[in-house]
């Protein structure tokens, strides 16, 4: 993964980029046996947005980011958390000690990750008894403020492949990963924003175009269409649900 397309993307990610539902990270610790005694390794975990989920229930977390622009942006966020950790490392290579966490959790970024060599890491930095936690905010496509802005994606951004990184229910490399044995939860979760989020969250995409490109204004006034089309009160509601599939790994 090449992840200089992030550069510059920190400010815009932490304006834009939306948390996850509670009820989410509710089930992660009361169902699945993640605890304030637990430590985490949150894998991919950019400006931190779900590193501070876990940092808010009291865990140990290891926010491993590859990016300097943005685990530096999550340092500014959660340096008044003692119990978080940024390293410099990637899915592939965490620099964490073999047998050192309870759990890997990666939001939004496994879409990103060599699949093989993703789960021999998280076999190698796991204890006998980890999980591995993939999750995601999912868009609701049959909304509409989701669809028109899937249009707008598609015209102007080369690089985009979906939403979500193209990851759909049970993808194939989600089965791949896990060996085909898992547990998938879901949580409605619509997301609110004001303009500047609104366009902040575009901007955040790893896909979007940036301020030097050819077609830059065109791509942002469309964006900034489509809340002008859908808002009422200075907020537009998009359909999105936050997503988590559940399971151990095993070496292949």
């Amino acid at each position: 993964m090449n992840t200089n397309r992030f550069d510059g993307h920190a400010d815009a990610y932490t304006l834009g980029r939306p948390d996850y539902a509670e009820e989410l990270i509710d089930c992660l610790y009361d169902r699945y046996g993640i605890s304030p005694s637990s430590v985490i390794a949150d894998i991919g975990s950019g400006t931190g947005k779900f590193s501070k989920h876990l940092l808010d229930r009291g865990s140990m977390v290891y926010s491993v980011e590859p990016n300097d622009d943005m685990r530096l942006m999550a340092e500014k966020e959660l340096s008044g958390y003692p119990n978080f950790r940024s390293i410099k490392g990637d899915a592939e290579h965490t620099s964490l000690q073999a047998g050192s966490v309870d759990f890997v959790t990666t939001a939004q970024a496994f879409h990103w990750f060599d699949v093989d060599s993703f789960r021999k890491e998280c076999t190698r930095i796991l204890k006998n008894v980890g999980k591995v936690i993939l999750i995601w905010n999912i868009r609701d496509e049959a909304d509409p403020v989701n669809r028109r802005l899937f249009d707008i994606y598609s015209e102007y951004c080369p690089e985009f492949k979906g939403f979500g990184g193209g990851i759909v229910k049970d993808d194939q490399r989600i089965k791949d990963f896990y060996s085909g044995s898992y547990e998938y939860i879901s949580f409605d979760h619509p997301l609110n924003f004001d303009k500047d989020m609104f366009i902040s969250r575009s901007l955040s995409a790893s896909y979007s175009l940036k301020g030097y490109d050819m077609k830059y204004k065109e791509y942002l006034d469309a964006v900034i269409a489509v809340f002008d089309r859908y808002s009422g009160k200075g907020l537009v509601t998009i359909g999105n649900h936050s997503v988590a599939y559940i399971g151990g790994v095993r070496k292949h």
